[in-house]
């Protein structure tokens, strides 16, 4: 099987058990089997996940997060979105500072962390060569996140960590229409059909954060904002 045949699935507890047999993009399938093998020393006793990663949440979430893709030695070694290196820290730590995440860190798939009215997805569910997907490989994946979107029908917020986060979250509520999307930047809000709020942020990475183009405090803020729209409806 190539990619799941969406038509068959209808809910997201199904959509999450059959992404990790998807096998449509083939650089991406080599890449990160490669990377499960070879692995790095500080994970060599690890048995690397090295499938496509599948979302994870509720199907009844208010807070939905989109990410860009897992990975190589993070969610592509534990199996679960952001979830084993200093990018998921960041995102997990500020999910339970605000009462999305029972849990401060997120450490493997069977750890007892349990997300809170949150469910988190990404733009893409296989680690890319350099955390840069092609845009067909955006493409080929664009349909799982938008069956998602479709079905999390309680969504609230929508956080995007990252532009090209944003730039699909956009277009997925554009549809066909030729709305101009609005240029990213850290903090602004879009609000969306169906009572919704588009809130971006900078992507939690090592890139982000240890140059303090990101901050905690940054980061934070977000989720201040998050809670109070959450709660205020």
């Amino acid at each position: 099987m190539l990619a799941p045949n969406l038509s068959e699935i209808d809910d997201l507890n199904r959509l999450q058990r059959e992404i990790p047999d998807c096998r449509l993009c083939p650089r991406l399938n080599v890449w990160r089997e490669q990377t499960a093998r070879e692995k790095v020393a500080r994970f060599r006793h690890w048995d690397y996940w090295g499938r496509p990663v599948p979302s994870f949440g509720q199907e009844d979430a208010r807070l939905l997060v989109v990410g860009l893709a897992p990975a190589a030695h993070g969610a592509n070694r534990t199996g679960r979105m952001f979830t084993g290196d200093r990018s998921g820290e960041w995102l997990y730590g500020a999910l339970h500072r605000h009462g999305f995440a029972s849990h401060p860190e997120s450490t493997h798939r069977q750890d007892p962390l349990k997300l809170i009215d949150c469910y988190i997805t990404a733009v893409i569910h296989c680690a890319p060569p350099s955390n840069k997907p092609s845009p067909q490989e955006i493409r080929n994946c664009r349909p799982y996140l938008q069956f998602e979107w479709e079905r999390l029908n309680r969504v609230r917020v929508v956080l995007a960590l990252g532009r090209i986060a944003f730039d699909n979250a956009w277009d997925l509520h554009r549809g066909n229409s030729r709305a101009k999307r609005p240029r990213f930047s850290h903090g602004l809000e879009v609000p969306l059909a169906g009572d919704r709020l588009l809130l971006a942020s900078f992507h939690p990475s090592q890139q982000n954060t240890f140059t303090g183009r990101l901050t905690q405090p940054m980061f934070d803020s977000v989720f201040r904002r998050i809670r109070q729209v959450i709660d205020a409806r």
